[in-house]
């Protein structure tokens, strides 16, 4: 029976580690998102950093990248920026991938 207890033991610790590279994969594509976006709407320094923890938190709001997307979006409109939904779009699944990769490099 210890093997089966082991077994189940490795693959929660590793569902929980993954869960956590997930999360922090998202956080850190939001990140690169938000200051993607922030160049586009002319900040930069602590401006820049500022909006892009502003895009971290928007995706507290519900369950998937809707959230985000709005926020980038309706900034986006706000100030009059040219960018298409597909292009932001793009832009976040681009960003997905650079962070998910910079996150595995780290752990």
């Amino acid at each position: 029976m210890s093997g089966i207890d082991d077994r189940g033991k490795a693959y929660e610790d590793r569902f929980a580690h993954d869960e956590e590279l997930k999360f922090r994969a998202m956080a850190r594509r939001n990140k690169l998102l938000g200051l993607w976006a922030a160049e586009k709407l002319g900040k930069s320094g602590a401006d820049a950093e500022s909006y892009a923890r502003e895009v971290i938190r928007a995706d507290f709001d519900e369950p998937g990248d809707e959230d985000v997307f709005r926020k980038v979006r309706g900034d986006f409109d706000a100030a009059g920026v040219d960018q298409s939904d597909h292009q932001i779009r793009r832009t976040m699944e681009e960003l997905k991938a650079t962070a998910m990769e910079q996150i595995m490099k780290e752990s």
